[in-house]
C-alpha cells in the first residue's frame, strides 16, 4: 500500500504531489511559514530543515500523520520519535526538568543534542519509549525550523529524513520532492542539509550519559581523568 497525500483530497485516487515551498533559511517568509502551519493543523506530513539534517515532522496527536511517518521510513513501534520544540520553557511542559539539566540544556540549546528526559504524567504513552518513561527533546538552531515552532505554538513530531534501507539521510530539497513527493504533503526547500544526526544524551540518570555521538561536541560530557 503507498500512502500518499491524497488522502486529504476528495479524489482519494489521485496521487497528489507534495507542495514545494523555497524559503529563505535566514529570513524565513512568514507568508510560507504560516502556510506551512496550516498544513500541520490539517494532519499533514512536512519536510524541513534542521541544524543537523532533514527531517520529517507533523503536528502531536496527528495519528494519522505518525502513522505515515513510520510507514515512510519503516519504523518501529519502539521508535521514539523526537520533539522538536522552540524553546526549553516548552520542554518542560512534557518533560521534568532538575536545575542540572536544565542549566546544561540552556548552555547547548539552541543546538544539534538531542535529550532524554523523564516524561511528565501529561505526556501520552504513545509519545513515550515504550519500556521507559522517557521523551527525547530539542531546540533545533535553524531558523526555518524556529520559525515554524514558533507560529505553531507547540512542538512538531520528528525524525530524521532516513528512508528504509539507507544510511544517510537526504539533503537535496529536490531529490527529496522526487523520491517521496507523493508521500508527504510539503518539502520545505531551506538549501541543502547535512547529513550528520544530532548527539543525544541521556539525562534520566545522575550523570549526563552520551547515547549518540553526533555533531554536537561530547568533550564537554567527558568526565576529567582521575589520578
Amino acid at each position: 500500500m503507498i500512502l500518499t497525500a491524497s488522502h486529504h483530497n476528495e479524489d482519494a485516487g489521485e496521487h497528489t504531489m507534495a507542495q514545494y515551498f523555497r524559503i529563505h533559511p535566514d529570513n524565513p517568509q512568514m507568508r510560507l511559514i504560516r502556510q506551512a502551519i496550516v498544513i500541520l493543523n490539517n494532519g499533514g506530513v512536512v519536510v524541513y530543515p534542521t541544524d543537523s539534517c532533514y527531517a520529517l515532522g507533523c503536528r502531536i496527536g496527528a495519528m494519522e500523520a505518525l502513522e505515515r511517518i513510520r510507514q515512510l521510513r519503516r519504523l518501529e513501534d519502539s521508535h521514539m520519535l523526537t520533539l522538536m520544540c522552540r524553546d526549553l520553557s516548552v520542554i518542560g511542559s512534557y518533560a521534568r526538568v532538575d536545575n542540572p539539566a536544565f542549566r546544561l540544556m540552556k548552555s547547548l540549546t539552541p543546538g544539534p543534542y538531542t535529550f532524554l528526559l523523564t516524561a511528565s504524567r501529561d505526556v501520552p504513552r504513545r509519545l513515550q519509549h515504550p519500556r521507559r518513561k522517557i521523551i527525547g527533546a530539542r531546540i533545533p538552531d535553524n531558523s526555518i525550523a524556529l520559525a515554524l515552532l514558533q507560529e505553531l505554538g507547540g512542538p512538531i513530531l520528528s525524525t530524521s529524513l532516513i528512508l528504509p534501507g539507507e544510511e544517510l539521510p537526504l539533503t537535496e530539497p529536490e531529490q527529496i520532492k522526487t523520491r517521496i513527493g507523493n508521500e508527504v504533503d510539503l518539502v520545505i526547500d531551506g538549501g541543502v542539509c547535512g547529513l550528520e544526526p544530532t548527539t543525544v544524551v541521556d539525562l534520566t540518570g545522575d550523570e549526563p550519559a552520551v547515547v549518540r555521538a553526533g555533531k554536537g561536541d561530547v568533550s564537554i560530557f567527558e568526565a576529567p581523568s582521575r589520578v
